[in-house]
């Protein structure tokens, strides 16, 4: 059955009443959005104070106090008048958006559909001026210099709408979000917010870093990076949260393009992008960034809410923030914690790291607390990528004198702990030297602060996929031939896979060869993962291979496929690690990008310091 048809009617203009109620359908959405168009308005207007009352979530009552320019009485109806504003006037003006507000339409939608009121002073005026939203009648009022809007009974004549706001605890919570958001962009301002007639939050006028720590609190606080990078005419600033800083919901990520908060597919990818090596599982980084360019390159007038942004090049901004946020993240790795990276030993034995006299060499090879120090082998497993040469303890010839030897050169250290005279300098070693393994898992390593524990495959997991991605991108991915080729029953599509795929397989450093119709022979694999189960990884290329396609495998899923094999190479739980082997460990955390976190996301070491220790045994109390 069909509808009934709806009554023929005359086109007619629409009432400017109506226009306005309809255009706050798209502006006023809930009392966050009055609160952000009051707010807008009022750091246009220059103001350095604000002060924002509410009352049962704002729909009650929404009062926005300034110290801005003001309005001059003879402007005020104006303010209140539709498509009328003092920001831009000509379409260069709008290409060239300077301000937060330009559109000229919040407050005429807000006074459609509430009660309000705006008092406003000049610095010149002797008095301030009122005008009330509904008659539009100016009267003198008191009031010092700027600006107060005053909304009451919000969606008062629009009964329906007010049906869909939520529980007044739940609408207060999207204005103080709302004024959270913008107090942060702007720290040069301060803010007060009550609700209910109680004091909510009030921020004085500071600096940012003050600012986000007291806003995002004291967990993002100390566990942040700091980021200023500019190039062209773009330049990101701000902070990014370490990944140890991330939460389970996307709720502390602020974005900011040329002082407006935004949310931008865009830009968000391109953070999350950024993180997709160091953020564990659905994790979400926390962030507050602000990205500053011309504003004839972004587009804001998109959406009556400009919270949506569009931008002239939006393949160069993306890759920008992309490498910015990058490059910030890299520096994750124990010398982010105020010390330099030690270098790895040089293949002829020389310790670039240690300068000064021969006395003080001694005193900081001296053994301590049975904990031998970098003098020794590092083991082959942990080799430098660099030169891929494994030490020996023979290359370091003086260095060892006063250590007994084995028959094969290893230094035997002594069975009962030697002080050494001097401390290691923390500027060196930021993870110090190990210890002992606890149950074949973790590293136990001390350092000038304290006690080190370090997850032994998380670590050597993260090394080995920064080694892998190094070579990749240098085209430098070493192969190492198996001396009796790894055989395995396959099925029809993997034998597919490897020989359609072979080129792509090369550049990762793979020869894997179809020896009859059901059978695979694995010749070469990259040499980084030469103690790997070749078999196992020749599986595990292939599915990745037959799943992305070999050229999406290489570029947009390489990241993936490299740390899968990264984590099957790791050394493993239970595995029995030298000294040595620890100590080699350490110093390669030290020097590589990234190593606070596996491939997966989880921490690698924690700190334990001197003074938490001190607490366990109520030293000092």
């Amino acid at each position: 059955m069909n509808p009934p048809l709806s009554p023929i009617r005359a086109i007619q203009q629409l009432p400017d009443n109506l226009i306005s109620q309809i255009a706050a359908g798209e502006v006023v959405e809930r009392p966050s959005a009055v609160v952000k168009e009051l707010l807008e308005n009022s750091l246009d207007a220059g103001a350095s104070q604000i002060t924002v009352r509410l009352e049962q979530g704002g729909v009650k009552r929404i009062a926005i106090t300034d110290n801005g320019r003001g309005i001059a009485p003879e402007q005020l109806p104006l303010a209140l008048a539709r498509h009328a504003t003092s920001k831009i006037s000509s379409l260069h003006d709008l290409e060239n958006v300077a301000t937060l507000g330009f559109r000229g339409e919040a407050l005429a939608s807000i006074a459609s559909v509430s009660q309000l009121t705006l008092s406003s002073r000049t610095a010149d005026a002797g008095h301030a001026s009122e005008i009330d939203g509904s008659t539009l009648a100016v009267t003198p009022s008191s009031g010092a210099q700027g600006t107060t809007v005053d909304v009451q009974d919000l969606y008062f004549n629009t009964p329906a709408r007010r049906k869909f706001l939520k529980s007044e605890q739940t609408e207060f919570g999207h204005c103080a979000e709302v004024v959270r958001r913008i107090a942060l962009a702007r720290p040069d301002v301060s803010f007060s917010l009550t609700h209910n007639g109680k004091t909510v939050d009030h921020w004085n006028i500071t600096e940012i870093a003050k600012r986000s720590a007291s806003i995002l609190g004291n967990e993002f606080a100390n566990a942040r990076l700091a980021l200023d990078e500019g190039a062209g005419p773009l330049r990101l600033h701000g902070f990014v949260g370490l990944p140890t800083a991330s939460k389970a919901r996307a709720d502390a990520q602020y974005f900011y393009v040329n002082g407006r908060f935004v949310r931008d597919k865009l830009l968000v990818h391109a953070v999350r992008a950024a993180y997709q090596d160091v953020l564990h599982g659905d994790r979400y980084p926390s962030y507050v960034l602000g990205l500053d360019l011309d504003p004839a390159l972004v587009d804001v007038n998109v959406h009556p809410s400009k919270i949506e942004v569009r931008f002239r090049d939006s393949r160069s901004v993306h890759q920008f923030v992309f490498h910015a946020v990058s490059r910030a993240l890299a520096q994750t790795s124990a010398t982010s914690f105020g010390a330099t990276p030690a270098p790895l030993p040089s293949p002829s034995g020389a310790m670039p790291w240690i300068r000064g006299s021969q006395e003080h060499l001694q005193a900081i090879l001296q053994p301590n607390a049975q904990v031998p120090q970098q003098q020794t082998s590092f083991g082959p497993q942990f080799a430098p990528a660099a030169n891929g040469v494994a030490q020996t303890a023979a290359n370091y010839g003086a260095l060892f004198s006063g250590n007994e030897r084995t028959a094969d050169g290893a230094a035997i250290y002594p069975a009962t702990p030697q002080l050494a005279s001097q401390t290691l300098p923390s500027d060196d070693f930021p993870l110090g030297f190990a210890l002992a393994q606890l149950h074949g898992i973790y590293i136990l390593a001390q350092n000038t602060k304290g006690l080190v524990l370090v997850d032994m495959h998380a670590a050597h997991e993260r090394i080995l996929y920064e080694q892998l991605k190094g070579a990749l991108d240098e085209d430098a991915m070493q192969v190492q031939p198996l001396l009796i080729p790894v055989t395995f029953f396959a099925d029809a599509v993997e034998v597919g896979t490897a020989e359609e795929n072979r080129d792509t397989l090369h550049a990762l450093g793979f020869d894997i060869a179809a020896i009859s119709p059901t059978t695979l022979a694995v010749r070469s694999v990259p040499a980084l993962l030469k103690n790997a189960d070749a078999q196992t990884l020749a599986r595990d290329v292939l599915r990745d291979v037959r799943e992305f396609g070999g050229s999406r495998v290489l570029v947009e899923r390489r990241n993936e496929l490299l740390g899968t094999l990264a984590c099957h190479t790791a050394v493993r739980a239970n595995r029995s690690l030298t000294a040595p082997e620890m100590n080699a460990l350490l110093r390669q955390m030290e020097a590589t990008e990234r190593a606070d976190q596996c491939n997966h996301g989880r921490p690698t070491w924690s700190q334990l310091a001197l003074s938490d220790l001190d607490k366990l045994f109520l030293r000092g109390q």
